[in-house]
């Protein structure tokens, strides 16, 4: 079992796993590398799964963490906290709706969601290591 005090940097691991699946299947559709990025994308959300599942079990333990910096760094820290949680909340029906079209060959239509839904799971992804880094580092 993992302590609940490594849950953070689990989390931290997961977002930058995701995001780099991410990156990378988008190098491989763009080079016609269908399987590859299929892959990239499959394990993108499942470790982005796994990242949801971890985030929600230490939160249940330990509740809120306060952010501890003063001055201009906290401005830096709620803005990218706020559109962070934003983003994260709106990101989860559309990367099912992406990966349902995808599944299903709807090709035309998962490549129309899915121009908005990359630059915005990249987004959540990144700045959830941020936020890590900003609280815990």
């Amino acid at each position: 079992m993992i302590p609940v005090s490594s849950l953070p940097g689990l989390n931290a691991a997961l977002n930058s796993a995701s995001a780099l699946l991410l990156f990378a299947g988008y190098l491989f559709i763009r080079s016609r590398k269908v399987v590859a990025h299929k892959l990239c994308m499959l394990s993108a959300f499942t470790a982005s799964g796994l990242f949801l599942i971890s985030y929600l079990t230490y939160h249940y333990q330990v509740g809120s963490v306060p952010f501890k910096g003063q001055g201009w760094s906290r401005v830096v820290y709620f803005s990218v906290l706020i559109s962070h949680t934003v983003l994260a909340a709106a990101i989860v029906p559309l990367v099912l709706v992406t990966l349902t079209r995808a599944l299903r060959g709807s090709f035309d239509r998962h490549k129309r969601i899915a121009r908005w839904t990359l630059p915005l799971w990249l987004y959540v992804s990144v700045t959830g290591v941020l936020i890590y880094w900003m609280l815990y580092g």
